[in-house]
């Protein structure tokens, strides 16, 4: 971790749990000396205002998690710039992202694909159909569906052509960082075990 990082890291840190900030910058420095956490509870006691082992852990863990935090944001923003579609929009978000799961959704439509139904469906040409379905038009769904037919890109019937349709539906669904914000939210709230 540097020293930047760390600094960064201190002062998150000493809100999150609100600590004083020279004790949570003692334990940070101790730890990155390689002490032990029975050493640091039992002899440094001056150093950390008496903090016990419980919240030591606590401090090392959340500095290792923000640690992984750091290290796939730089990975993620690689990625999208050798993508060429960084753009400064894009990367304050990913700056400001505060969980790895807020991270990885931001990245989810830029991440490079395997091979899926939806993708398929796209090479097919049916995406204009899944922007009609999904714009909510009014209009005649099986005669539409019967011009996206072209046996040559595999699309036999118009059930085929719908059912390409919805794959690509589902993976732009999928792939909205507020769809899946709302979803996680709802099973923090109403999910039993």
């Amino acid at each position: 971790m540097n020293e930047d990082n760390r600094a960064r890291w201190v002062d998150q840190i000493s809100k999150e749990f609100s600590l004083p900030l020279k004790n949570v910058k003692a334990v940070a420095t101790l730890l990155s000396e390689d002490a032990t956490i029975p050493f640091i509870s039992r002899y440094r006691k001056e150093m950390t205002g008496s903090m016990d082992e419980v919240m030591i852990s606590k401090i090392r863990d959340r500095i290792e998690q923000l640690d992984e935090l750091d290290k796939r944001r730089e990975t993620i923003i690689t990625s999208i710039e050798k993508q060429d579609k960084l753009t400064p929009e894009l990367m304050q978000t990913i700056v400001m992202a505060a969980t790895l799961a807020e991270l990885e959704d931001i990245y989810l439509p830029f991440k490079p694909k395997r091979k899926t139904r939806a993708s398929i469906a796209k090479e097919k040409g049916l995406e204009p159909l899944g922007r009609r379905i999904f714009e909510q038009e009014s209009f005649k769904l099986t005669e539409v569906a019967a011009t996206f037919i072209d046996p040559e890109k595999g699309v036999s019937t118009a059930d085929e052509a719908l059912d390409g349709a919805r794959d690509i539906i589902a993976e732009w669904i999928n792939e909205n960082q507020d769809a899946r914000n709302r979803v996680r939210i709802l099973f923090q709230k109403e999910a039993v075990i």
